[in-house]
């Protein structure tokens, strides 16, 4: 929204101070400046607040506003005087105003840095977190001003405003004054408030997904009058799920007379519906949709499932219909699954949700799945119905215009019936808050991810997010420093998420191999080896062996403490005549499951060769799906196809549905979980009680005294697929074990490092800068910015010609090292650029000479003499800042190893002590550093401190947007940075900080 002449010329409209923030009930608001144009929408807005809440702001009765005040809070000059509001379908909902006072509490200009804050909200709209995402919003605007407290009035009685206050985590100092409550606030983000901020955060965006997943009625807008078509499609899966909701048929072109469509009723408008409707499934051609959207909005919907296709796929102006779509549906307080979305699953017993294309909606499980792909979906549900496995949620993203992979994973931190993610992605869209999700939720239970368009990175179609330069080698990285299970194939996806979500977590990489199979038992054991693993040499019970055998075997196994996990072997037994014997998988089933219900709490995987039924038998006699008839449905059609066709409705829904919001901090698991005592007969066709993998918590209602049971064994058609989804729960347990003490910035580095001085010193470097985009600093600028973080680089001196060289040998002392400092040969002493252990004056004359000789003229090889470091290994370390991914601190030998073979390791910066110490030790190259071949091992506790140091710099200093020190040489006592390269440039944008925020459009 534009402001009108009226408004100051020299304070343009701050748009970039407009967002969409989720509000606690999971609704959407928009927060936006106050504008000249807002009077009438001020004055309505006025009239709808109640005489209390008119009392509480005003401190006396005040039933009207005059002219006088409207003209006062709708015109500001967006510095010392500022209003935001919220807004819904246009409309305000609340409004918030901070004006700059001096010392005496009157009004004043910068730079006076206090301001007086005065809220007001709706009545309708209280409890929704409206004042709290409006304190975030003004408070960072204050900032951006220059204004560091706030000074609010609050009467007594005002309750819930000092709530907010006293909730915002920000610091601040309360009296008591002439009857009312005085609070300062100092609005300095602190550890609190932004805790406090990422808690709403989450809150609010996990109840927006799970309002999209547990809604108590749906319509679908576009159900087909004949069978077939999208809508249709739709309706029918509802019905065919069982959906406990009330369901409805909504299409504009119905016969007035027609009452119902496949048992439910039908409608040509929402607004002939007797009820608010919760969840829109929207299934009518592109052209149509923005009609779909508001009669929605209009009637209250809470969220929408878009299936229609022809936007951002099709180009540049669909890209443009995506956008509206988004902005339209925001508008009214509703998030989106889509355009062009497969649709959604729930598979809770209370809702039984299938509003997706999917025609048999899968068993309850514990696996909650996310796709921005409608063919993956489809490949993914179909590999988990083949290998038995349930799940606890589905969503395809399509397009993904708003609901994101991010806020599947707020929604899966939270949810109880979700004990293992897996998440197809396309893009991060923003890298550094999913690596903040993911590593909380890593900690409590597992998250697998599959990353398409590694190479090309792409966005998904309408967005306009930074592209990551970051090579996905660093992506992966990055992704195990939060706890992610990056997998390359959705086939290794749900490798990985049947053996989490059914297997407690290894204590450690020593595997069990036992089978009737030599052969496959070797290569299994190799299999582990290539993997990390730490296999123990294969018992073979021989083609002999009875189900009985391997029952005693594996029992033997689970209770033997030098193991951690077990893989079990099996081919077909062959009888007498030469054929396999039939009922193998069933019996073999049954006899490791009796072993596995009296063992230890390891996990135990299969690896079966043709053992017909054995997979199948296996997850019945575990599986997590109570069994229940289902009705046929229909195959699933295009997105495209029929799509302004319409569908039908579900039975009357049960009004006990599950609709409340679960824990905020699920439990972790602290020890292995307990063996389970059920019979593989007890077993068959029942629900597990909750994952030790995860920790989620097993069913409230179950008998504390009873031990859980033995969640499914999965089964494999290859070792190696067994053994990768081993090793990565190997690796996973692991990260989990750590994470639950985490690392720490040792405090001596505050000692030896001057903030305030290398703060000056940069801000003096960006103002002599030419180029806007910034500057390389030269050598002795790069050298005095680290020494304020302890960074010694030891000094070069120019050599233009060969009596130069010799004075500088002279100042530093021999031996000295020549070298060219030429961007084509810098770090290349293969080329014969770089002279060592030069001796005497002598040595230096003749070094020079063939160095000029071989290479060329010293103007053009800009030589430079340097003192001898002690001898040691060469390494590199560098820091960067991706557009995306955030700040980067990177570490790798010097040479061939990094350069050529990619050997280097990466972690997100601030990087605490555990870092460090993994860092230097994740690469393959490793063991140089630690006295590989008889070598003496070098200090590595000096080389984890200098990474420590650059990263506390350009954490402290975004400014600093890339850091290469090359090569430091680290020697048995102590290290030696020999070369340093920085970059100076004004920080980009961060999307990761400041007041919460949907992505704009």
């Amino acid at each position: 929204m534009e402001p009108t002449p009226e408004q100051s010329p020299h304070h343009a409209y701050p748009d970039h101070w407009e967002a969409d923030v989720v509000l606690r009930d999971g609704g959407t608001a928009r927060i936006r400046p106050i504008t000249t144009d807002d009077a009438e929408r001020l004055v309505s807005f006025y009239e709808q607040v109640s005489d209390e809440s008119k009392y509480y702001r005003f401190f006396a009765p005040y039933p009207r506003l005059s002219d006088r005040d409207v003209h006062r809070f709708t015109h500001h000059d967006y510095v010392d005087r500022v209003g935001l509001a919220v807004t819904i379908g246009g409309e305000f909902i609340g409004t918030v105003r901070y004006d700059r006072i001096d010392d005496t509490g009157r009004p004043a200009s910068a730079p006076a840095d206090e301001a007086e804050v005065a809220f007001l909200v709706q009545d309708a709209h209280q409890g929704r977190g409206v004042a709290s995402a409006l304190l975030e919003h003004i408070a960072a605007v204050a900032r951006e001003r220059g204004i560091r407290r706030f000074a609010a009035e609050v009467l007594p009685a005002n309750n819930k405003m000092i709530k907010v206050f006293r909730d915002g985590g920000y610091t601040q100092r309360r009296s008591f004054e002439d009857g009312s409550v005085h609070l300062t606030l100092d609005l300095e983000p602190t550890e609190k408030s932004l805790a406090v901020q990422r808690g709403r955060e989450q809150r609010a965006e996990a109840r927006s997904v799970q309002r999209l997943l547990a809604p108590g009625s749906v319509a679908v807008i576009g159900t087909g009058r004949t069978p077939g078509g999208v809508g249709r499609t739709v309706l029918r899966n509802l019905l065919a799920a069982g959906y406990t909701g009330r369901t409805y048929a909504v299409n504009r072109a119905f016969d007035e007379g027609l009452a119902t469509l496949d048992g439910v009723p039908a409608h040509r408008s929402l607004g002939e519906i007797d009820e608010q409707v919760d969840l829109a499934v929207i299934a009518v051609p592109a052209h149509r949709v923005p009609e779909a959207v508001a009669d929605c909005g209009e009637h209250g919907v809470q969220g929408l499932v878009v299936l229609s296709a022809g936007y951002a796929e099709r180009g540049v102006e669909g890209r443009e219909l995506q956008r509206e779509l988004v902005r339209q549906a925001r508008s009214y307080g509703m998030r989106i699954i889509g355009p062009n979305a497969f649709g959604i699953i729930n598979t809770a017993e209370t809702v039984r949700l299938n509003a997706s294309l999917a025609p048999e909606s899968p068993a309850r499980g514990r696996i909650g799945l996310f796709t921005q792909s409608g063919a993956i979906g489809i490949a993914l549900l179909s590999g988990l119905h083949r290998r038995g496995a349930g799940l606890s949620s589905f969503i395809s993203a399509g397009n993904r215009a708003d609901v994101s992979g991010n806020d599947f994973l707020q929604y899966s931190f939270e949810d109880p019936d979700t004990d293992v993610a897996l998440l197809y992605l396309e893009s991060l869209g923003n890298p550094r808050k999913f690596t903040r999700l993911a590593r909380r939720t890593a900690a409590v239970k597992p998250v697998v991810v599959v990353k398409g368009a590694r190479h090309s990175g792409t966005n998904p179609p309408g967005h306009a997010v930074p592209v990551s330069r970051i090579p996905d080698t660093t992506v992966s990285a990055l992704m195990r420093q939060a706890g992610v299970i990056r997998v390359d194939t959705v086939t290794e996806m749900v490798d990985a998420g049947l053996l989490l979500a059914g297997q407690p977590l290894p204590a450690g990489p020593r595997v069990a191999i036992l089978g009737n199979s030599e052969s496959l038992g070797l290569l299994t054991y190799d299999a582990c080896l290539a993997e990390g693993l730490r296999p123990r040499p294969p018992i073979d019970l021989t083609t002999a062996a009875s189900p009985q055998d391997f029952r005693d075997a594996l029992a033997e196994a689970l209770a033997d403490g030098t193991c951690d996990a077990v893989i079990v072997t099996a081919i077909p037994w062959v009888g007498e005549n030469g054929e396999a014997e039939t009922g193998d998988g069933q019996v073999l089933a049954e006899a490791l499951t009796k072993a596995v219900a009296g063992g230890s709490a390891k996990p135990v995987a299969v690896v079966h060769v043709e053992i017909g039924g054995l997979a199948e038998a296996l997850a019945a006699a575990s599986s997590t799906a109570a069994p229940r008839p289902r009705t046929a449905a229909p195959r699933a059609a295009s997105p495209e196809a029929g799509a302004d066709r319409a569908a039908t409705t579900a039975p009357e829904a049960t009004k006990d549905r599950a609709g409340t919001t679960a824990p905020a901090t699920p439990a972790a698991r602290t020890g292995p979980t307990a063996p389970g005592t059920a019979t593989a007969a007890a077993a068959l066709g029942t629900p597990a009680s909750g994952n030790p993998a995860s920790g989620t918590p097993a069913d409230a209602t179950a008998d504390p005294e009873t031990p859980p049971r033995p969640g499914r064994i999965p089964a494999y058609p290859a070792a190696e697929r067994a053994v990768r989804a081993l090793a990565e729960a190997v690796k996973y347990a692991q990260w989990r074990r750590q994470a639950a003490v985490p690392g720490k910035i040792p405090e001596f580095l505050d000692d030896t490092i001057d903030e305030a001085g290398a703060a000056a010193l940069i801000e003096t470097q960006l103002a002599t800068a030419p180029d806007p985009r910034g500057r390389p600093l030269t050598h002795d600028e790069a050298r005095e910015l680290l020494g304020r973080y302890g960074i010694d680089v030891r000094p070069t001196l120019p050599a233009p010609d060969p009596e130069a060289a010799v004075a500088a040998a002279a100042r530093l002392g021999y031996p000295v090292a020549l070298k060219t400092t030429a961007p084509h040969l810098r770090h290349r002493a293969d080329l014969g650029g770089v002279r060592l252990d030069v001796a005497d004056e002598e040595a230096l004359r003749r070094a020079y000479g063939e160095l000029t000789d071989l290479l060329g003229k010293p103007a053009e090889l800009l030589p430079v003499v340097q003192a001898m470091a002690p001898r040691g290994v060469d390494t590199v370390v560098r820091a960067s800042i991706d557009a995306a991914a955030g700040a980067i601190l990177s570490f790798g030998l010097a040479g061939a190893p990094s350069e050529l073979l990619g050997d280097t390791a990466h972690r997100l910066v601030p990087a605490t002590d555990r870092d460090a110490a993994e860092l230097i030790r994740s690469i393959r190259a490793a063991p140089v550093l630690f006295g590989w071949r008889g070598s003496a091992p070098v200090d590595t506790a000096a080389l984890e401190e200098l990474l420590l140091r650059l990263s506390r710099l350009v954490d402290d200093h975004p400014e600093v947007v890339s850091v290469a020190l090359e090569p430091v040489v680290v020697a048995p006592q102590g290290l030696t940075v020999l070369g340093a390269s920085v970059r100076l440039a004004p920080p980009p944008a961060r999307s990761d900080v400041g007041p919460r925020r949907l992505p704009n459009y």
